[in-house]
């Protein structure tokens, strides 16, 4: 609940496609964030924009199975706060403040904050990261991107969940009289949309201001609408209510849920997954979009359909995460756990063990084994993305597309998603 994905990179095109140097060769190249990587950091990949969103999940998702993550681990998360209690994607230097030119955004911060909070002890970080948040509410309830961007799905359910998990009511956090919730009501799709967009959510709205049903944004506004947050507790089975629910005008954002969780249940219904609709790509398995959406279902009760998309993902997502790193194995362990299947035996993988190995060395209390070195050495040499999600490779074929809009120089090789 992405950046969970890549609905949230289109949000920020605008912002830094303008950042973005022109290059006249697009080929991957060292940043200075890639010179020094922290040890403390999980994944081995440039951390210039997913840093504190992959680490976040890790711990997060450690955490949620009982391991305790790493002391220097945490503790670098919490340090890459800025004064003002927002978060950067990652900061090389946390000696240097923050200022006008430091990118923070709202979903590094959401995200940092669902961890901090769950791990406890870090009230005064949170607590600040939630001021900061707050006074980059948008007028509508929701939240953008980058401070002060149009609101989007995915943007204002992570923030949603960063508010109820820090022990918030999000329906009173409130600017100008509208809440999170009106604002995601707004992005519901109505009954009688065109196609097969009915009850679906959509990102933002298009240039003419029409909404467009996107499956990734659907799964974040289903968890968002519900008050949840990245990590979703296996629930009561309401599958056959959600087959059967004919869609129904959204009043309440409770039923905008369950008309978003119904779309996602017919999307889901062939194959048991998502596929990637990255303009210009092939169609192909979605595998993080997936896993989002089978917390999603479980968060509204429909585990039959969750749990047909998560035994999908137990035998085709091992090789994904292996590639795409820390948060990839994250959002499986949140799919996992959702649906109450087991992380430590997902197809024949031991997703714990497996984020375990792509951060610090200290053994973690719970795994299903203490981490062999050079096994977390080769699992990190596998990771060259860093980011579940694929947030920045999207990213970085987006500004690559764009007209007039310069590529990323650190631009690498990622799956996709907002």
């Amino acid at each position: 609940m992405n950046v969970r994905s890549s609905a949230a990179v289109l949000a920020a095109i605008a912002v830094l496609g303008a950042a973005a140097p022109a290059a006249a060769d697009s080929s991957p190249s060292p940043s200075p964030s890639q010179q020094a990587l922290p040890s403390a950091l999980y994944g081995e990949s440039d951390p210039q924009y997913d840093g504190v969103w992959r680490q976040s999940l890790a711990l997060l998702a450690q955490h949620t199975v009982g391991a305790e993550p790493p002391k220097e681990a945490v503790d670098w998360l919490a340090g890459q706060q800025c004064a003002d209690g927002s978060f950067a994607p990652f900061r090389a230097d946390t000696g240097t403040a923050c200022d006008a030119k430091t990118m923070v955004d709202t979903n590094q911060t959401a995200a940092a904050v669902q961890a901090l909070a769950a791990l406890g002890g870090h009230d005064a970080v949170t607590g600040k990261a939630l001021d900061w948040l707050k006074s980059v509410q948008n007028k509508d309830g929701g939240w953008g991107y980058m401070a002060g961007g149009d609101s989007d799905a995915n943007s204002t359910s992570v923030v949603v969940g960063a508010l109820a998990a820090a022990g918030e009511k999000p329906a009173e956090v409130v600017k100008d009289g509208k809440s999170p919730y009106d604002a995601l009501l707004k992005l519901a799709l109505p009954c009688d949309a065109k196609g097969d967009g009915a009850g679906a959510f959509a990102f933002q709205p298009d240039k003419k201001g029409e909404l467009v049903a996107n499956a990734d944004a659907t799964a974040a506004g289903v968890a968002g609408s519900l008050g949840a947050g990245l990590v979703v507790e296996p629930g009561k089975d309401r599958s056959g209510a959600a087959d059967d629910a004919a869609c129904e005008k959204a009043g309440t954002p409770e039923q905008a849920a369950a008309n978003g969780a119904a779309h996602l249940t017919d999307a889901l219904a062939a194959d048991g997954h998502l596929v990637s609709a990255l303009p210009g790509a092939e169609d192909q398995p979605d595998y993080g979009n997936t896993a989002d959406a089978v917390v999603a279902l479980a968060a509204q009760g429909a585990t039959g359909p969750a749990a047909k998309s998560v035994a999908w993902l137990e035998k085709n997502a091992a090789g994904w995460a292996a590639q795409s790193g820390p948060a990839a194995y994250a959002q499986l362990i949140f799919a996992a756990h959702a649906t109450g299947t087991d992380p430590r035996s997902f197809g024949g993988t031991d997703l714990v063990k497996k984020l375990a190995a792509t951060g610090p060395a200290a053994p973690a209390a719970g795994t299903s084994g203490e981490k062999n070195g050079q096994e977390q050495k080769d699992a990190k040499e596998k990771d060259d993305s860093g980011s579940g999600s694929g947030v920045w490779w999207a990213l970085g074929i987006c500004l690559a597309a764009g007209a007039g809009v310069g590529v990323l120089v650190s631009s690498r090789k990622k799956r996709q998603q907002p």
